[in-house]
């Protein structure tokens, strides 16, 4: 701007802009008061905004909605069912009743393709008379205005919370009373604030309007609902359980702080929020929760985002001055172990503050044990690290993205379906693949996505052949074929489009082994060695499920096609020296080279040359891994499988960085994201792979195929152990392995479930030193062990020497 004596002004929007809803007399004039006015929110920081150096602002959010509806039941009630969708989150009572046990419902979708609703049975708190429904709408995704890298605040469906419901109640003489949202319901503005999965929530208890969701209440200064413009997706029935409240505890410790803030250690990493109690505070004092993973130098929270500017982690309750008041947040949740509580003059009780633990509700279906502690560590470790990243999609952290980071997902689906009951979460989410598909057949990296991922990080194979691993997963599993054919047309669609943009015979990807030691982001090396290598992966599985399906033309076409992407990546990338390199290598890679062997990828003359290359480096290193993401998930069973299970478990027990056993020495109780100690997320399950090891082979039990209809026992992780033992329940039983040193001996006993044949691998020099039960038909010697066919039953085996 440039004044009348020639002096240049800029005039920025930043945080010194006001604003307010509607219009004040006045309001342009510069003697204007608006001193009452709130802040605006800065959409990006200055030279960072969409219109070069400019950034934008937009006008604080309206308050959460309460809707509400009396109606007349004239009839006995059978039975009365609630279909409800409230976008993005909804939570409802009916005659001051909650409905449900679901928070943060429904699940995320990308709602210009799929918009799901939640069935309740709600005869229980219907009666005849009068009655009255009343619904608060949350944000989520759907209505967020935090400002954020990944554009959740500008995507094509945003837009204000929006319900729709029916209520159908049966009488017992055959007649139905329906409910509907429709013109009769009444609305306003409720006492949250704001809401924002990112930022916190504010809550005005000031504001709350008494017995609202009960018949009787003076509703007349409501206004009536307006009908509005429904999304665009097509409306369907959640498919998979809703997220709740699992667990509720008190602090381990609480402390106060020099500011006079007070520090709650809840004692654990966790996905969710506090619920707080105070008692006594005058009305409008505004109590802070600070959420966190991890404390500042000055032993206060830290909760900074730098893909979220501004405001981060953070829950605000205004006191109604009532004398005992509890609150907790509703349509937000936050990854932390620690919460600074600002505005309390005491320090509170532990039975004022309570961690509530919130996540999809998973049944566990396997069980760990051995003899090495730290192992069974890993174990706990990585189960809660997938536990606090379940929400209705597989997040990548509970604390600074909560995407559905693809490539997380794929490294990490072997863990979570042994270890818990994944079926409907995965299918549900194959469904939001299957939604965020260009007509040209691209995946983004995160799923759903509201247009991020395409080319933001993207293309990128070793994320986005997650699609076929999942189908492929849940044949493998739970001997689901109806997935692969629901998906085949865009499952193909996706594959065709990679080999469509093949560049010299490879694939290229914006991603690679991610988070190497020493490195924060992509590694050095050329990542088209890794891409190449997963879309090979991903055409055979692909392959093998056409063949489940009897798709032969498609299935001979993606072998073919494999064969080819094999004979690129050796000759691009296998050098004279034996073993896998690229030319941007600062230095020998160990994902290169595992990654390339754990796929099958290796010519059989170079074998023994890349393995023994990579055992060389392993050692060279001080028995330290020198992988990311992807070849973490890889390194230790290819090592096993090389015959140098010695060198695994001393990667595997490694105590100093970059190692597991270096993060727990700093405290961890989950997986954490980065190797190093100031890992930005401390809650993050792909770099903790190491638990598929630890079933594998340290235990032994590796899933077959078609629901556990075949599988193998090959426990050939010994070094360090002296027992292991396993099971899961599958969709036919049990299927579990222990083994033991006895002596100079061995035993081991496998129980396998009705339906299912196993080979079980007993190690021993040949097959006189190893008893086995009748009926177990010898197979084979396989490189140290004993191989027996066995099927239904429990079978013990002993082995000599």
């Amino acid at each position: 701007m440039e004044t009348a004596t020639g002096q240049t002004h800029e005039l920025r929007t930043d945080a010194d802009w006001r604003a307010v809803d509607g219009e004040q007399e006045g309001w342009r004039s510069p003697e204007f008061d608006d001193s009452d006015w709130p802040a605006a929110v800065v959409l990006a920081p200055y030279g960072q905004g969409p219109w070069g150096n400019d950034v934008g602002v937009t006008t604080p959010e309206l308050p959460a909605p309460l809707l509400r509806r009396e109606f007349q039941v004239r009839g006995t009630v059978r039975r009365a069912r609630l279909r409800i969708s409230g976008l993005a989150y909804h939570e409802a009572e009916i005659n001051g009743r909650r409905v449900g046990r679901q928070v943060l419902d429904p699940g995320f979708t990308d709602y210009d393709e799929t918009v799901l609703y939640a069935v309740h049975d709600v005869t229980d708190l219907v009666r005849r008379g009068a009655n009255a429904i009343g619904v608060t709408l949350g944000r989520g995704f759907y209505g967020m205005t935090t400002p954020n890298v990944w554009n959740w605040h500008r995507t094509p469906w945003h837009a204000e919370p929006r319900l729709i419901a029916r209520l159908e109640i049966d009488h017992t003489d055959g007649t139905t009373t329906t409910v509907v949202t429709d013109d009769r319901w009444r609305i306003t503005e409720g006492p949250t604030l704001s809401n924002s999965l990112y930022a916190g929530e504010t809550y005005d208890a000031r504001r709350e309007p008494g017995a609202w969701t009960r018949p009787g209440f003076d509703d007349s200064a409501w206004r009536p609902a307006e009908v509005r413009e429904a999304p665009k997706g097509r409306l369907k029935a959640q498919p998979h359980d809703g997220i709740e409240v699992i667990e509720s505890f008190r602090p381990e410790r609480i402390t106060r702080l020099d500011s006079g803030d007070h520090l709650v250690d809840m004692g654990r990493t966790m996905a969710g929020w506090a619920r707080i109690t105070v008692r006594d505070l005058p009305a409008g004092t505004r109590v802070t929760l600070t959420y966190g993973e991890k404390l500042k130098a000055d032993g206060t929270v830290f909760a900074e985002n730098p893909l979220v500017p501004g405001r981060f982690q953070q829950d605000e309750y205004v006191c109604a001055g009532r004398g005992e008041e509890t609150w907790e947040p509703r349509f937000s949740y936050k990854g932390f172990r620690y919460v600074q509580i600002g505005g309390l003059p005491d320090t509170p009780r532990p039975d004022q503050i309570l961690g509530r633990l919130v996540h999809t509700p998973l049944d566990e279906v396997s069980s760990f044990a051995c003899s090495e502690p730290f192992y069974e560590w890993l174990d706990r470790a990585m189960r809660r690290t997938i536990l606090n990243n379940m929400h209705g999609i597989p997040t990548d952290t509970p604390v600074y993205e909560k995407n559905g980071w693809t490539g997380d997902a794929q490294l990490g689906t072997p863990v979570m379906t042994y270890a818990f009951a994944m079926h409907r979460m995965l299918a549900k989410w194959l469904g939001d693949l299957a939604d965020s598909q260009t007509s040209a057949g691209q995946l983004p990296v995160i799923v759903p996505s509201g247009g991020w991922g395409y080319g933001d990080l993207g293309p990128s194979p070793e994320w986005t052949t997650v699609y076929p691993f999942v189908v492929r997963e849940l044949y493998r599993v739970y001997g689901d074929e109806r997935a692969a054919r629901e998906h085949w047309t865009t499952l193909t669609r996706y594959l065709d489009w990679e080999l469509a943009r093949l560049q010299d015979g490879l694939a290229v990807t914006a991603l690679g082994d991610y988070l190497a030691p020493g490195y924060g982001g992509n590694p050095p090396e050329d990542t088209r060695l890794t891409a190449t290598a997963y879309l090979h992966r991903a055409l055979l599985i692909t392959a093998e499920m056409a063949g489940v399906l009897d798709d032969d033309g498609v299935a001979t076409r993606y072998r073919e096609a494999a064969g080819r992407l094999k004979e690129a990546l050796n000759a691009a990338f296998l050098g004279p020296d034996g073993h896998y390199r690229t030319a941007k290598d600062p230095g020998y890679r160990q994902t290169s080279n595992a990654i390339p062997l754990a796929f099958g990828l290796v010519p059989e003359d170079a074998r023994a040359s890349v393995f023994d290359s990579l055992v060389r480096d392993v050692e060279a290193r001080g028995n330290h891994l020198g992988t990311g993401a992807l070849g973490t998930s890889v390194l230790l069973r290819v090592l096993c499988e090389g015959g140098r299970p010695d060198v695994a478990h001393a990667v595997a027990t490694q105590r100093t960085y970059p190692g597991w056993g270096y993060w727990q020495e700093s405290g961890a109780d989950t997986m954490w994201e980065m190797w190093p100690q100031d890992s930005r997320s401390r809650d993050h399950y792909f770099q903790g792979t190491v638990a598929q090891w630890l079933y594998e082979n340290v235990a032994g039990l590796r899933p077959g195929d078609a629901g556990y209809a075949t599988f193998s026992v090959r426990p050939d992780a010994r070094t360090g152990v002296d027992w292991a033992r396993t099971s899961i329940r599958t969709v036919r039983g049990t299927a579990g392995v222990s083994w033991e040193r006895a002596g100079s001996g061995f035993r081991m006993e496998v129980k396998v479930p009705v339906g299912a044949v196993a080979e079980v691998h007993v190690p021993a020099a040949g097959p006189g030193e190893v008893t086995a039960p009748s009926g177990a038909r010898h197979l084979r010697m396989d490189r140290g062990f004993a191989v027996y066919r066995v099927t239904h039953g429990t079978w013990g085996f002993r082995a000599r020497g």
